[in-house]
């Protein structure tokens, strides 16, 4: 257990003094002092406990025992410098071989999803002898100058797109170019790619990768439509590039029936490069590259060594052998499978109860809620996706956040140890504040007194509720959990 040395006041006051304020915190308003963590669990200084649904970097839950255990003994046996031999890192990439396609044969493992994209970025450019790079729309690649050149989430905040960089539409069905009505939205998306790569050619330049996350995150959680990896490798391929598939956020069994979210796409469709990182280390600094053998040949060809201090040590893989043990033994998968279907099902009742809701999507446990003003037009309700996510800390100590271009998407990417419980839980609460918020009019429930009566709860309501902390004991929606919004009138 983490020792309490400081109050919440005097760590905000020094790291104001001390740490870039460029790193922000979750809830700047009002940070959540977290002490210690379990499982899906987080804690703060008074001992107040919050359902993480966020830290997908935590994978098999926070402070796995198997983990710590893996990490605590090989540190009193081990821990060198890469370039030692040891067994660990070769046990571990076979490890990992075993989950890939059997091209995806070479391993090199560095500490970050950025080092693991910077370094995917050099081994293209070796391999093909090309420099340009075609990028999907607002995608997110890491903090590295090399990749903040490749991703637009960020070079449009700062110096603006390179010459080298060409960016293609984001393949959203929900609200992109290309959506759900159309009947090949996989081919036509596919499709801006080859047009792009045409533009390209014909300024004289050529193109030495495609980068995409397998589903991108950033983006709003979007599920990418059937058919376009294999066909858009298809196209880069004969452009003389490569295809490089960033499983940073979306590896490791997120997505359940798959180990890798690009997998989704057919088991016909195979990277030439994959990176990996945030779980891999259920929070340790752990992140790697797998690619084919021609592409590792042409790096090594370059007689330019490389490596890695600390890129594979033995703790770091011994601690990815264990969390890969956890994955299997507890069936996290599996659990991705029933929790996330079963979070899905209940966001979807909510949907046909609440107009703001505009689309639910995902796989597994990554999932999205888009929230609009307008279904038509499907405007992006920015200020109440915002809302919801402080609603949901500050009275039911649940800890989600948002994302897309327009921060409208309500995200869900929690340790893999989420239950159906849980996934209940945050429904309720949602619930209720989409009802609070909307002055929505439903029954109660038959197992509370004065069953035929309804009640009506409007913001106005809310805000009295909220601010006199008035609570009543009605059961709603789903049974067994009381609601923390609503005044019964009858």
């Amino acid at each position: 257990m983490a020792l309490e040395k400081l109050r919440k006041e005097e760590t905000l006051a020094m790291r104001k003094r001390l740490i870039g304020q460029s790193l922000r915190l979750f809830y700047s308003e009002d940070p959540v002092k977290i002490v210690r963590a379990r499982g899906q669990y987080l804690f703060d200084e008074s001992g107040k406990r919050y359902l993480d649904c966020i830290s997908n970097v935590h994978h098999v839950g926070h402070c796995h025992p198997r983990i710590t255990k893996a990490a605590a003994a090989q540190m009193e046996l081990l821990n060198t410098n890469s370039r030692f031999l040891h067994d660990n890192i070769v046990l571990y990439a076979d490890r990992l071989a075993a989950t890939l396609p059997e091209r995806l044969c070479v391993f090199y493992f560095v500490n970050s999803g950025s080092e693991a994209n910077d370094l995917a970025l050099r081994l293209s450019r070796q391999y093909t002898q090309h420099e340009d790079v075609i990028v999907i729309d607002h995608a997110y690649h890491g903090h590295l100058m090399s990749l903040i050149d490749i991703s637009p989430y960020k070079f449009r905040k700062l110096a603006g797109q390179k010459e080298w960089v060409h960016v293609a539409p984001l393949p959203d069905t929900y609200r992109g170019i290309y959506q759900e009505g159309h009947p090949n939205p996989g081919q036509a998306y596919a499709d801006t790619v080859k047009d792009l790569i045409e533009e390209v050619h014909s300024k004289g330049r050529k193109i030495s990768a495609f980068f995409a996350e397998s589903l991108p995150s950033v983006g709003g959680q979007i599920i990418l439509p059937q058919g376009y990896s294999k066909k858009v490798a298809e196209y880069v391929r004969s452009a003389g590039g490569v295809f490089v598939a960033d499983e940073v956020q979306t590896g490791f069994g997120r997505v359940g029936n798959h180990f890798w979210a690009f997998q989704l796409q057919g088991e016909d469709f195979c990277p030439d490069i994959v990176t990996m990182g945030k779980p891999m280390g259920n929070g340790h600094p752990l992140a790697c590259v797998a690619t084919t053998a021609e592409i590792a040949r042409a790096f090594t060809d370059n007689g330019v060594e490389y490596f890695n201090t600390f890129g594979g040590n033995p703790v770091s893989c011994a601690i990815g052998m264990a969390v890969l043990d956890v994955i299997e033994e507890e069936d996290l998968r599996g659990n991705a499978i029933r929790v996330g279907a079963h979070l899905k099902d209940l966001l979807a009742k909510l949907q046909t109860r609440h107009e703001i809701i505009g689309d639910i999507r995902g796989v597994g446990l990554f999932v999205g809620l888009e929230l609009v003003t307008d279904k038509e037009k499907k405007t992006p309700a920015t200020e109440r996706a915002a809302w919801v996510v402080k609603r949901l800390k500050e009275e039911h100590q649940i800890c989600v956040s948002t994302d897309g271009p327009w921060e409208s998407v309500v995200k869900f990417k929690p340790p893999m140890c989420f239950s159906m419980e849980d996934a209940e839980l945050v429904v309720q609460c949602i619930d209720g504040i989409l009802t609070a918020f909307q002055g929505i009019v439903y029954k109660r429930s038959a197992t509370v007194p004065f069953k035929q009566r309804y009640l009506r709860i409007t913001a106005l309501i809310h805000w009295e509720v909220y601010k006199f902390k008035l609570k009543c004991h009605c059961k709603c929606f789903l049974p067994g959990v009381q609601c923390q919004f609503m005044v019964p009138f009858w």
